[in-house]
C-alpha cells in the first residue's frame, strides 16, 4: 500500500498526480499536481473554490481541500507520467459531510463498527458514440438481437482491448468483456473488492473508458438511456458481506442455506434482513441509484429492439432470474439491478450499505419471492410497489425516508434534495419539441 506519494512518484516516473474527487452529480473534479509539490497537498490537501462544483456550498464559503488518499493512487496506463488520485474533501480541518466519498467512509465504519465489511463488484454498460454523441460509432452494429455479437465486438477490438489490457496491467482481475444489449453497447467485468475500493475502481473506470474511447475518435457515454428504442446503460451491483476486509476476509456472513424466505437461495438470516432493508427502501433508493431525469426513461421502458429492457419497473426479489429488480444468483450474494450508469460511484455503495444495514437493524422482511417473468406476468404480483416514475417522484420517496436520510447523513440529503430539486424545475421549465407537436394547434 502507497503511504509516500514523492517516493512513489520517483519510484514509478510520475510527474503529475490528478487528485480528483467526486461532486454530488458524480461530475470528477481534479487539480493537476507536479510531483515536486505531491509532498505538501499529501498533507493539507489541493485547494477548491466549491461553489463552482455541484456542492450546496456558497463562494462564501473557505477553500474546500481535496485531500489525496495515498491507498487509491493510479497510475495512468495510457499516460504514465500521470497518477490519479481519489482524496477526501475537507474544510477547515473537518470533512465535508455532503462529499459522496465521505459519506461512504462514514457508512463503511458503521458497518465495520458491527464486525459487517460490505464487498461489491460493479457492472458498468457503457455505449461508443459518434463525437458529437448523435449515433453509434459503428455503423455496421444493427443486429436486433446485437447482445454478444462477435463480429461487433470485434470491430471495436482496439478499444475494448486496450481497456482490457490496462486493468490487467492494474492487477483488476478482469475477467470477461462483451457486446451488450443494444448496438453500441459494451461491458467490461473486473473482480469485486471492498466497497470503497470497489468505488475508487469505478470512478476511475469511467474516467479511463472516456479517455481511450477519445483517443480511438469515439466518445463513450455511460448515460442511462442514451438512444431511444435501444437498451440502456444500467450498473449493476453484486452485493456480498464479510467478516473482515480485504484479504483477510474468511467467512461470507450473507451465506446460509435451510427453509424460509431466502434460506432456499443461499442467503443467511443477517442476509435475508440486508436484502430486506434494500427491499424496505427501494423506492427512495432510486433517488439516488437512478439520480437523473433521463435514469427513468430506462425504468420505466416500453419493450426495446432487442425484446427485452432488462431494467426493473417493480420492487420484487428472486433467484437466478434477471426480470426483478434483485437477483439471487446463487449463495451469499445478491445483485442488485437497479443502479444505471449515471449512478455516483461512492453515493452508489453508500445507500447500499445505508439500507442494508437499516434492513439488519430492523430485521427488515425481504417479503415473497417470485420465479415469474416479471416482463411477461409481472401483472399477477400484487402489493409490491412500483418504482418511481420519474426523478420527481424519486427525490419524494427520498425526502419522504427518514431513516435512510438520516443513515446518509443530514447534511448531505439536504445538499442532495436542494440541488436536485434545482435540477428537476430546470428541466421542466425547458421548452420541448413534444410541447409544440402535440399541443401547437390546441
Amino acid at each position: 500500500m502507497v503511504k509516500d506519494l514523492a517516493k512513489y512518484a520517483k519510484e514509478n516516473g510520475v510527474k503529475y498526480f490528478m487528485v480528483s474527487y467526486t461532486d454530488l452529480f458524480g461530475g470528477q473534479r481534479a487539480k493537476l499536481v507536479p510531483a515536486q509539490a505531491i509532498s505538501d497537498m499529501q498533507e493539507d490537501g489541493a485547494g477548491f473554490a466549491a461553489f463552482a462544483t455541484w456542492l450546496d456550498l456558497t463562494p462564501a464559503h473557505p477553500d474546500m481541500l481535496a485531500v489525496p488518499d495515498p491507498a487509491s493512487v493510479i497510475q495512468l496506463p495510457w499516460k504514465p507520467e500521470v497518477a490519479w488520485l481519489a482524496s477526501n474533501c475537507v474544510m477547515e480541518g473537518k470533512d465535508v459531510d455532503q462529499a459522496p466519498r465521505n459519506v461512504l467512509r462514514r457508512l463503511i465504519d458503521a458497518a465495520a463498527s458491527e464486525g459487517l465489511h460490505v464487498k461489491t463488484g460493479v457492472e458498468a454498460e457503457f455505449f461508443l458514440l459518434t463525437p458529437d454523441g448523435k449515433q453509434i460509432s459503428d455503423p455496421f452494429d444493427t443486429a436486433e438481437k446485437p447482445c454478444y455479437d462477435q463480429q461487433a465486438v470485434m470491430r471495436r477490438y482496439d478499444v475494448i482491448k486496450e481497456i482490457c489490457d490496462y486493468m490487467l496491467q492494474l492487477g483488476w482481475g478482469p475477467y470477461q468483456n462483451d457486446h451488450e444489449d443494444a448496438n453500441g453497447q459494451f461491458e467490461m467485468n473486473w473482480n469485486f473488492d471492498d466497497a470503497l475500493v470497489t468505488a475508487d475502481k469505478h470512478s476511475f473506470f469511467k474516467f479511463m473508458t472516456k479517455s481511450v474511447a477519445e483517443k480511438h475518435g469515439f466518445r463513450a457515454t455511460f448515460m442511462p438511456k442514451p438512444i431511444e428504442g435501444l437498451t440502456g446503460n444500467g450498473c449493476h451491483a453484486h452485493i456480498s458481506v464479510w467478516d473482515a476486509p480485504g484479504a483477510k476476509a474468511k467467512t461470507n456472513v450473507f451465506a446460509g442455506k435451510g427453509e424460509g424466505p431466502t434460506g432456499e437461495v443461499g442467503l443467511s438470516e443477517r442476509g435475508k434482513w440486508f436484502l430486506g432493508g434494500i427491499m424496505k427502501h427501494a423506492s427512495a433508493l432510486a433517488a439516488i441509484t437512478n439520480p437523473t431525469v433521463n435514469s427513468y426513461k430506462r425504468i420505466n421502458a416500453p419493450r426495446t429492439t432487442s425484446g427485452a429492457t432488462w431494467a426493473p419497473n417493480t420492487v420484487t426479489w428472486t433467484g437466478n432470474n434477471r426480470t426483478h429488480m434483485v437477483r439471487v444468483p446463487g449463495p451469499g450474494r445478491f445483485e442488485l439491478r437497479l443502479p444505471d450508469g449515471a449512478a455516483n460511484p461512492y453515493l452508489l455503495q453508500a445507500v447500499i450499505i445505508a439500507a442494508g444495514l437499516d434492513g439488519i437493524h430492523s430485521k427488515a422482511d425481504p417479503g415473497r419471492r417470485w420465479d415469474i417473468d416479471m416482463y411477461a406476468e409481472g401483472h399477477k404480483v400484487r402489493g409490491a410497489p412500483k418504482l418511481p416514475l420519474n426523478m420527481l417522484d424519486a427525490l419524494r420517496e427520498y425526502d419522504k425516508d427518514k431513516s435512510l436520510k438520516a443513515a446518509m447523513g443530514e447534511e448531505f440529503s439536504s445538499a442532495y434534495l436542494k440541488l436536485k430539486h434545482k435540477e428537476w424545475n430546470s428541466f421542466v421549465s425547458h421548452f420541448s419539441r413534444w410541447e409544440h407537436d402535440h399541443t401547437l394547434d390546441i
